[in-house]
């Protein structure tokens, strides 16, 4: 079964057949996808909304879909997922987000985030998460310590982003449960 999960503005759920097309809209966005290697086809993104839901299936948890409680509308997805990438410090659960960017702005990277921190540490028990991007992604790192990750210096070169591509190198952020104990307070 699926955990859903709930903060004061959203509903972090399972994805719903009817969350595709926004997905997609969103995916195809050079706006959302410029610290993505490519914005995705129609068929890509289906693909990737499949993925992240069997994988939520599987585990109870993952990159939930994101709704706003106000309108019920699909604004993105945020959440966990295992990585066991060639990836520093791999393997590890990682927290991440996409939102459409009419949405960006309004805080509800921060607010999901801190839910799924939440659901990381309460209800896995899970000693650390990281979350990882390409170093040009100011937005995303400035989410990362809004929730209280630092930054580890650690720089690598993303195993599924194209040799010389400038979005290949990437920084590692991290938060242990007892770091995020003291924010969360």
């Amino acid at each position: 079964m699926v955990t859903e999960l709930e903060t004061e503005r959203l509903i972090l759920r399972r994805w719903k057949q009817s969350d595709y097309t926004s997905f997609a809209a969103m995916s195809a966005d050079p706006a959302v996808m410029r610290y993505f290697p490519s914005v995705l086809s129609r068929e890509e993104s289906n693909q990737l909304a499949n993925k992240i839901d069997s994988l939520m299936e599987q585990k109870g948890w993952g990159f939930w879909a994101v709704e706003l409680k106000e309108t019920a509308e699909f604004i993105g997805t945020i959440g966990l997922h295992y990585q066991d990438k060639d990836i520093p410090e791999a393997p590890f659960v990682e927290v991440g987000w996409r939102l459409s960017s009419e949405h960006w702005g309004a805080g509800y990277a921060t607010e999901a985030a801190q839910a799924s921190l939440k659901f990381a540490f309460e209800l896995l028990g899970l000693p650390e998460v990281y979350a990882f991007t390409a170093l040009q992604n100011t937005p995303s790192r400035k989410v990362m310590e809004k929730i209280g990750m630092t930054d580890t210096n650690t720089r690598f070169f993303h195993p599924s982003v194209p040799e010389g591509h400038s979005l290949q190198r990437h920084c590692l952020y991290r938060i242990s449960r007892e770091e995020w104990q003291k924010t969360a307070l």
